[in-house]
Parts: C-alpha cells; sequence; structure tokens
C-alpha cells in the first residue's frame, strides 16, 4: 500500500471538466528550470495538466530536486478565481499533514543536541498534559503509536475538525480538544494516525527547548533551510499570497471550502508554505543540513509494528512515512484538510524530490506525485 494513500484524507471524488490555462499565460518558472531536461519537463507538465482536467484541480504547484537541487518549479491554474491570480511557485498553499514532518525534523534536532529524551513520559516536557494509565512517549507519538485518538470525525461539521475558534495560544488551545480523553490503545501496542498526537508534541518541544513552537521551528528548520515565506496558517492575519481553499460540491462545481481555523493543530497540521520552499526543506534534509544522516536514519526507519489488521502495509518511521515504487525507496507524508491536497517525497539514493501542492481537498495527490517522481527518476537515468 503506498502510505501516501493511507494517510491522505479521502472525502470522494467527482469529476467536472475545468478549462487548463496555458503555462505560457500563466504557470511561473523559476530561473533554474534550464536544469530540467526539455523532454521531461514537457512530460511533467502534460501530467500535470492531465491531472487537472480529470479533477477539476483549481491550482496546482510543482517543485523538482535532483541531485540535490531544485532545478525547476512551476504554477498551472488559480491560486484565486474570483480575483483571476495565477498559482506561482512562491504561493503560499496548506501544507496539513505535510506539517508532520517539519515537526519531526525539529524534535529530532533536540534529540541530537541531548536536550530531549524521546523514551521519557512525555510529561517531563509538557506538565500541561494530565498522566495516564499508561506511559506516552515522544517516540511513541512521533510514530503513532502512543494511544492518542485522532479527531473524533472527518465531518467538517464536526466542531474540531471543523473548528473556527482562533487560539492566540495554540499549544494550549490545542491540548484542551483531547487531553482528558481516555486513550484508544495502551501506548506501543497499535497503529492509530493521530494529528491531535503531534500537538503534545509541540508542547513537548517547547518544554525541551524553554521557547514557543512556532519560534523554536522558524529559528531551527525554517530559517537553516532557506524557506523563508513558509509560516503558520493564522487565519486572522492577513498573508500575502496565501491561496484560496476549494472543495467540490456534490453536484460537481468547485466551491469555496469550508472555513477552517487550523490553529488549534499547527504541528500537525498547520503550516502554510510554498513548492520552492518545500523544495528546499527536502534539499536540507537530504544533504544533511539540518540533522546528521545517522538521526535521519532513525526518523525514517519504521518502527515494527504489532499484529494489527492493515497495520503491515504501513511504513512510517517518526513523522515520515516510506514505501517502494519499483526499483526505489521514497519518504515523506501527504496531508489534506479543508481546501488542500499535498505531498512531499524524496528518494535519498537518486538524490532526488518531488513536492506537489494543490488548492483543493480530496485529490489523489499520491498518483500524481508519484508519476512524477518516476518522470524525473527516469530522467536523472538518462542523463547517467
Amino acid at each position: 500500500m503506498n502510505f501516501t494513500r493511507k494517510l491522505c484524507c479521502a472525502r470522494g471524488l467527482l469529476i467536472l471538466f475545468l478549462p487548463i490555462f496555458s503555462s505560457s499565460v500563466i504557470a511561473a518558472q523559476t530561473a533554474t528550470q534550464a536544469a530540467l531536461p526539455a523532454e521531461t519537463r514537457t512530460q511533467i507538465e502534460n501530467t500535470v495538466s492531465k491531472f487537472m482536467a480529470t479533477t477539476s484541480a483549481p491550482g496546482i504547484a510543482v517543485a523538482v530536486v535532483m541531485n540535490g537541487e531544485e532545478v525547476w518549479s512551476e504554477g498551472f491554474g488559480m491560486a484565486d478565481f474570483e480575483n483571476s491570480v495565477p498559482v506561482t511557485p512562491q504561493a503560499l498553499f496548506r501544507l496539513a499533514s505535510v506539517s508532520k514532518p517539519i515537526t519531526a525534523t525539529a524534535a529530532m534536532e533536540l534529540w541530537e543536541r541531548h536536550q530531549f529524551d524521546l523514551d521519557a513520559p512525555v510529561q517531563k516536557y509538557c506538565p500541561a498534559f494530565p498522566k495516564k494509565e499508561f506511559p506516552i512517549s515522544t517516540r511513541q507519538l512521533l510514530g503513532h503509536l502512543g494511544g492518542i485518538r485522532h479527531y473524533r470525525s472527518e465531518s467538517d461539521d464536526d466542531p474540531e475538525s471543523g473548528n473556527t475558534k482562533h487560539f492566540d495560544d495554540p499549544i494550549v488551545g490545542g491540548l484542551q480538544f483531547f487531553a482528558n480523553d481516555p486513550l484508544v490503545a495502551k501506548p506501543g501496542t497499535e497503529f492509530h494516525y493521530s494529528t491531535q498526537g503531534f500537538t503534545l508534541i509541540g508542547c513537548a518541544i517547547e518544554g525541551a527547548s524553554s521557547e514557543k513552537y512556532v519560534d523554536f521551528v522558524r529559528e531551527n528548520v525554517l530559517r537553516p533551510a532557506g524557506m523563508t515565506v513558509t509560516q503558520w496558517d493564522d487565519r486572522v492575519a492577513v498573508i500575502p499570497h496565501r491561496t484560496r481553499f476549494y472543495s467540490k460540491a456534490k453536484n460537481g462545481m468547485v466551491v469555496n471550502a469550508n472555513f477552517l481555523d487550523p490553529s488549534y493543530k499547527i504541528p500537525g497540521g498547520g503550516w502554510l508554505s510554498s513548492a520552492d520552499d518545500m523544495a528546499k526543506f527536502e534539499i536540507a534534509i537530504l544533504s544533511d543540513r539540518l540533522i546528521k544522516r545517522e538521526t535521519r536514519e532513525v526518523m525514517w526507519t519504521s518502527r515494527p509494528l504489532p499484529p494489527q489488521p492493515g497495520a503491515e502495509h504501513i511504513g512510517y518511521g517518526l513523522g515520515w512515512g516510506s514505501g517502494t515504487v519499483e526499483r526505489w525507496t521514497y519518504y515523506g507524508h501527504g496531508g489534506g484538510q479543508q481546501g488542500t491536497s499535498t505531498l512531499i517525497m524524496v528518494v535519498p539514493e537518486h538524490n532526488a524530490g518531488v513536492v506537489v501542492l494543490i488548492n483543493m481537498d480530496t485529490l489523489d495527490v499520491a498518483a500524481l506525485t508519484t508519476d512524477l517522481m518516476k518522470l524525473v527518476i527516469g530522467a536523472q537515468g538518462k542523463g547517467k
């Protein structure tokens, strides 16, 4: 099973033809595009255009990493239909659960510095979280083995997954949703995907670093990686270049997505970023600029999962998923929430990466990203 298909939201899909704007009219490309072979570029553009035509995706941003460098990025379609704003590689999309690898990298930086014991009870760093009948470690939380529940439901009508309240203290506000709930399983015994669990990790990062979660990530992950536009999705703030968020109605029409204030779940699903910035993140991970290679291997190594229906198909380390396609192994994460479908994928043996960001929910971004990665690796093979 493709881990991205497992972890991205699935809310159903209707097909409606949407005109595809020519890349020569509205696509924005970086100055490094010449490094991507012309044939591969054309294949990528055709693949994205076909995906848009069959899914009604309003806008897509794509970035490609080859040989450890960003060689090309482009925007397709519209970031904002109402104001006729095209997508560019600098447009800010909701990352949704692609926020999790960012949080995991921050946690592993602290662990590498001996400031964070991943195996200690999480209350050592987050005393605000009540003790449960069993101890819970940050390592278990990073691997979705901590027994913390996910949303109560995936419905936008759920006041949790469709939260509209703004929290000035996001970590404290987020903990309120689940801190007093019972565990869904004994920690370490079952895989239960949990965005709420990453809020608890954010609290632990604050305790270990003595900094606010957002500030620590900004200074220790984003800035060293050169990610200058990535920021949390503050629904109160005016944020230039933030896309509009779209869904598809039951009649097949593209509509504005239901409102969401993600301030309660920034560590697990509340960051905004661009295709170019996420390519920089991939490059920083591949080049060991944020954490050492040994630390990266700990982060990427899938945890042995107890016997559990479906669990044998899940490749998941600490905040990163993994899988195999053809003869290569990839690492990354997918995301989906109101108005977005996202995925980052890196293949370290080829020093390659792909970023796909879409401003519509419930689309099969995993299939598109995998197709693009096949083209990228194929181009590298031809160049040898």
